[in-house]
């Protein structure tokens, strides 16, 4: 019996290092990994820079607290904000702690309680997040879930002003739903959401945790949406591999929180923030987030020419990319696993693509033709 509690689905693939898009196994197997740690690894794996910033931090400071003033951490929020709406930035450890502090915000600078979501969301596993997140089977077994979050379905706009109160403080949504099987939200949907909250003066929370940072081909996923939210979330692909999360705000939201209103440990730590400031500085470069929509645009393609539009829905935008097979996919996860190509799912029907957004062309071709093989389907490039 394992020493570990039994509450991953784990795969009986034990990885060792990795290089890239490549990653290698303790049998010296290796695989394309287009998980990317679900969309963590923006970098790709032992990215020189990133090696070379861990290095350098690790012989000045690995932790001070938070208590003491940090230019590093005032450097990567101008870098996050630049060129946005946004004002302000608060760094945690995770995805959930910054869906966490976005509740809490919220709540706090509105004197409301209430939280609208959405079905099939995802925005974490701690307790506010899960009753936050919009699927039963992240709940099951927990009891009671805070009851001050409203989940309606996704881009019904008559559902959701069916639910609009005087108690509502925020919406909260992904602009692409990851977990829930790559869904996003349509123009006429955001424009609802959009002129709802600001005729209610309701707060638009966006959860860009796994969206943001370029994964969606522009710096943070909502650019393309329409929606212009007062707070957004931040984890995953900042860190390049590194634990970090973050959470954007406006201007009007900074009195909300004060001293003593919010905090971590070990959020913004030295280490955390000089590797995020180097995936930002790669990410964020012009001509690097060009290379991920060609990167985008070839993988599309060739996946909708290999695969029968009849029977494979292609989805997605940048390098989050989803295949509806309209059935159960766990066995084609299996099937690209033993043939080199580690994918993910979204949902029961929809393989997922997160490969690293330095992922090359010719890599590219290798899981689309490993992917076409897999589903039966003679590749026609």
């Amino acid at each position: 019996m394992s020493t570990l509690f039994n509450n991953y689905a784990r795969r009986p693939v034990h990885l060792v290092k990795g290089e890239g898009t490549v990653v290698e196994d303790a049998d010296g197997k290796k695989y394309l990994d287009f998980t990317s740690g679900i969309a963590v690894v923006s970098l790709g794996h032992a990215h020189p820079a990133i090696v070379n910033a861990i290095q350098v931090q690790s012989e000045k400071l690995w932790h001070v607290s938070n208590l003491f003033e940090s230019p590093e951490q005032e450097k990567l929020a101008a870098s996050l904000i630049k060129d946005t709406h946004f004002a302000h930035a608060f760094f945690c450890n995770s995805g959930a702690e910054a869906n966490e502090a976005a509740i809490k915000l919220a709540r706090k600078h509105t004197g409301k309680s209430t939280i609208i979501t959405f079905d099939q969301s995802f925005h974490g596993r701690t307790f506010g997040a899960m009753a936050a997140t919009g699927q039963d089977k992240i709940k099951q077994g927990f009891g009671p879930m805070l009851d001050t979050f409203k989940t309606v379905p996704f881009n019904d706009p008559g559902a959701l002003e069916a639910v609009i109160g005087d108690d509502v403080a925020a919406i909260m949504l992904e602009v692409i739903q990851g977990e829930g099987g790559i869904h996003a939200v349509t123009p006429e949907f955001a424009t609802v959401i959009s002129d709802i909250c600001k005729s209610k003066g309701i707060l638009c929370i966006v959860d860009e945790v796994q969206t943001g940072i370029g994964r969606t081909g522009t710096r943070y996923a909502y650019e393309q949406s329409g929606l212009k939210p007062d707070i957004m979330t931040l984890a995953k692909g900042l860190g390049g591999g590194f634990p970090i999360g973050a959470m954007l705000g406006t201007a009007e939201l900074f009195d909300s929180f004060g001293p003593g209103t919010h905090g971590t440990t070990f959020g913004g730590n030295p280490l955390a923030v000089a590797v995020a400031q180097t995936v930002v500085d790669h990410v964020f470069e012009e001509g690097f987030l060009k290379e991920v929509n060609e990167k985008s645009n070839a993988l599309i393609r060739k996946l909708k020419v290999s695969l029968s539009p009849d029977q494979y829905d292609i989805r997605g935008q940048g390098l989050l990319i989803g295949i509806d097979c309209k059935e159960d996919v766990a066995p084609f996860i299996r099937q690209a696993e033993e043939a080199g190509l580690l994918v993910v799912q979204a949902g029961t029907d929809v393989i997922r693509l997160l490969p690293p957004l330095t992922v090359t062309e010719e890599e590219i071709d290798q899981a689309v033709d490993v992917l076409t093989s897999i589903l039966l389907v003679p590749t026609t490039i």
